[in-house]
């Protein structure tokens, strides 16, 4: 398990200088985040007959006439937006993104009222001379809201300059001290999907100003002494108290995300070790296979309490230990997201490749997997199996743009879209996409860190000392990660290197001779005096792995999943032949599997060709004989499971059944 290491400085990320996707699969990723994700995703917010997103904010300034429309969480959907486009900024010049973005801050700044406040439902009621009564109902998103917009202005600022959206912020975080100290009540029971933890911390890094950081303290504070909570906030017991993981996935992923960061800057040892117990109950017992947080679309949640009184109705949740459906699985995008962001936190804190595993997980598979090879089109769920014939609907906030679907479309016909009237997803997945450089290394005073593989320029600073590498790698495909130092200062400083968890007989190099082996799950240190021209070698063997469940995961009894390297693997119907439903399909025991070039929709990846068993046709009843017909046998291929529901409808299944 790893333990709590505040008595080291923590890693400190890298930021677009310092890190950048020069070739490569996240290379590729980014272009198409700023290529397509982006400017697709404008289109829709600005589009009245798609999206409110935009007009909203026109109407809270007057510059036209309406009524607000869209969910209440909008403005902070739009705040997500507007960080990636920020980030775009950052990574490369873009004199009309540079133009738009700043009329949407002016935009923005136009409609925030004196005392901070920025609710567009609230302001154009008010406008429209209707009741709107700041913070009356928790559902409606204000401080998570106003937590986005403080982080879209902290990261304007530092990528532009403009004070534009910092004194937003600023006014922002004001309004927030004020319910800290005057409303604690009202700002305790509004604290849904609590983004303003991390807000206000980011934008104490970017000021120096600690009223940022006690402020952080106070949210903690208040939201401990709040007796009115349920699990489905993570506010029936105080932080400090809870050792299980329950309720709504984004909600907990985003506290603790917030709780991490607080410990950062106050070295607050008792918090680490609190943080720690709950994210290993969720890597341990809770984390689907492909990196899916939250297991329920609905449920109850009585494992926090004894108390039948206690027992919380929570939804899009983390279910019980083990308790991991798949055609029913949640899997929100936003709740992977965060997994990454709390991870990232506990990998800063700790130094721990644990941290840095998970990260890659979520990356490669339910964070991609959220968005189509296109670049345009989305989930919000993440399911690892999806069947026919489902006799019931499977709940899909947004199947349209302004309006639900009264009837949902067959199971097997469920589709990304590119516009969901709950949008929080898609802008969540392209500011994460397009910063994802900042995850590829960190520095600290014991050293370089590498975290994510692939063709990337990174320079490390620390004090006098400098180290900079050129990345070269076809990574996650190639076994294969090449470092060529290109600058040193002050002899450089120790270079680590994760090799994953998943890398037995990793191999490193340096300058063509081998060090010690290196442990998978570990860091490998290199510490030398370092010279420009000097290589390191990483060599990371991917075998096609075939994986199992713990035993006390019933609904993955009996059957496997196949992985290689990061990337999970599953089974689609559009590679199967016609007539063969996905059920009767299993994978032999000792099958031997590798991993060929192939292609999905004109996508260069890694395909598994492989024979499958084909099961005995069974009926519709509820129970029946098992055949003793012979199996048959038919070919198919593996796909990554990031490259699902890309060629229309489809049966698709992470999990296969295993015959002996």
């Amino acid at each position: 398990m790893p333990t709590s290491t505040l008595s080291k400085p923590p890693l400190r990320p890298l930021h677009a200088h310092d890190a950048s996707w020069t070739t490569g699969f996240w290379h590729d990723v980014q272009r198409r985040t700023f290529d397509t994700s982006i400017p697709a995703m404008w289109r829709s917010l600005s589009d009245p007959a798609v999206s409110p997103g935009v007009q909203n904010f026109r109407i809270a300034a007057g510059e036209i006439e309406g009524e607000h429309q869209g969910p209440p969480f909008m403005d902070g959907d739009f705040y997500k937006w507007l960080e990636a486009a920020i980030t775009q900024l950052e990574v490369e010049d873009d004199p009309e993104l540079a133009q738009l973005v700043d009329d949407v801050a002016r935009l923005i700044a136009s409609v925030q009222r004196e005392d901070g406040y920025l609710h567009t439902p609230t302001l154009i009621a008010a406008l429209n001379r209707e009741e709107s009564l700041e913070l009356a109902d928790r559902f409606q998103f204000e401080t998570y809201n106003l937590g986005h917009l403080i982080t879209a202005g902290v990261r304007h600022h530092r990528a532009t300059g403009s004070a534009t959206l910092l004194t937003v912020a600023r006014r922002a975080a004001a309004f927030l001290e004020h319910l800290a100290t005057d409303k604690p009540l009202e700002l305790a029971r509004s604290a849904i999907c609590p983004s303003h933890y991390m807000a206000v911390i980011d934008l104490y890094r970017e000021t120096g100003d600690e009223r940022y950081l006690r402020l952080a303290e106070a949210f903690v504070r208040v939201r401990d002494d709040f007796d009115e909570g349920g699990d489905d906030n993570q506010d029936r017991l105080p932080v400090r108290e809870q050792r299980t993981v329950a309720g709504h996935a984004v909600r907990a992923n985003y506290l603790y995300a917030g709780v991490a960061d607080l410990a950062i800057e106050t070295g607050d040892d008792e918090l680490v070790g609190v943080l720690q117990t709950l994210w290993n109950d969720v890597v341990d017992s809770k984390l689907y296979v492909t990196g899916g947080c939250g297991a329920l679309y609905d449920g109850a949640s009585p494992d926090a309490s004894p108390w039948q009184s206690e027992i919380s109705r929570v939804h899009q949740a983390y279910g019980r230990a083990y308790q991991l459906p798949n055609t029913t699985a949640h899997n929100e995008s936003c709740a992977n997201i965060g997994m990454i962001l709390w991870s990232e936190r506990m990998l800063s804190i700790t130094g721990d490749a644990r941290y840095a595993d998970v990260i890659e997980l979520v990356a490669y598979n339910s964070l991609l997997a959220g968005v189509g090879l296109s670049g345009t089109d989305y989930f919000y769920t993440n399911p690892l199996r999806q069947v026919r014939d489902l006799p019931y609907p499977l709940r899909r906030p947004g199947d349209t743009a302004l309006h639900p679907t009264p009837a949902p479309p067959p199971s097997d016909a469920r589709l990304r879209q590119e516009y969901l009237s709950c949008f929080c997803c898609p802008p969540n997945t392209a500011r994460t996409l397009a910063r994802l450089h900042e995850l590829a290394g960190s520095v600290s005073e014991s050293g370089a860190y590498v975290h994510l593989y692939g063709g990337a320029e990174l320079r490390f600073a620390h004090g006098s000392r400098v180290l900079a590498v050129t990345e070269t790698s076809d990574y996650p495909w190639d076994e294969g990660v090449t470092f060529t130092v290109t600058e040193v200062a002050d002899g450089g400083m120790p270079f680590h290197v994760r090799i994953p968890g998943w890398a037995r007989s990793a191999r490193v190099s340096v300058n063509g001779e081998a060090i010690s082996d290196p442990a998978p799950g570990q860091y490998a240190v290199i510490d030398r005096e370092w010279q420009v021209g000097d290589t390191i070698e990483v060599l990371l063997p991917m075998p096609v792995r075939i994986l199992r469940a713990n035993r006390l995961a019933e609904e993955i009894t009996n059957q496997v999943a196949v992985q290689r390297g990061p990337v999970v693997y599953c089974l689609e119907s559009s590679d199967v032949d016609a007539g063969i439903p996905l059920e009767r399909l299993a994978l032999r025991r000792h099958a031997r599997l590798e991993a060929i070039d192939g292609e999905v929709q004109g996508h260069r990846l890694r395909v598994i060709p492989l024979e499958l068993e084909v099961l005995p046709e069974g009926g519709d009843d509820l129970y029946e004989d098992i055949s003793e017909a012979e199996l048959a046998r038919t070919r198919s291929r593996l796909i990554p499971y990031f490259a699902w529901g890309n060629r229309g409808p489809s049966e698709m299944s992470v999990w296969l059944p295993v015959v002996w």
